[in-house]
């Protein structure tokens, strides 16, 4: 073998593992998208119910939110995970408040579940 040959299939090797790992990336962009786009579809069934609490429903590619004048609860997808926060905005000092609460799940129901935790919090 030449050092030409050894270099073309070396760099063979790195462009498939390189297409490989933007393919697996592109992919699971797809299902996190998916997974914010069946939350919001679920929180939007229940617009009557989000109205009545004051809350905004809103969703920005991987995030989902339901905002309050006094508070923020979101999800965030990412990597097959979910990131489910809440904020509150009476005391903060920028648009967008610091995280008092976080926790992170791995299915659309569970986020579900803790945005409920959550709003259930600062309802009482």
């Amino acid at each position: 073998m030449s050092i030409r040959r050894a270099f073309e299939a070396e760099h063979a090797r790195r462009d498939a593992i390189r297409h490989a790992r933007e393919e697996a990336e592109r992919k699971q962009q797809e299902e996190d998208l998916a997974r914010a786009e069946q939350l919001h579809d679920l929180l939007a069934e229940d617009a009557q119910f989000l109205r009545e609490k004051g809350l905004v429903l809103d969703r920005r590619r991987y995030t989902v939110s339901l905002n309050h004048e006094d508070y923020l609860i979101d999800a965030y997808f990412e990597a097959g995970r979910t990131s489910v926060r809440a904020a509150d905005k009476r005391t903060a000092t920028t648009a967008t408040a610091a995280p008092r609460k976080q926790q992170t799940v791995n299915t659309v129901e569970e986020a579900l579940q803790v945005m409920a935790e959550y709003l259930a919090d600062e309802t009482n």
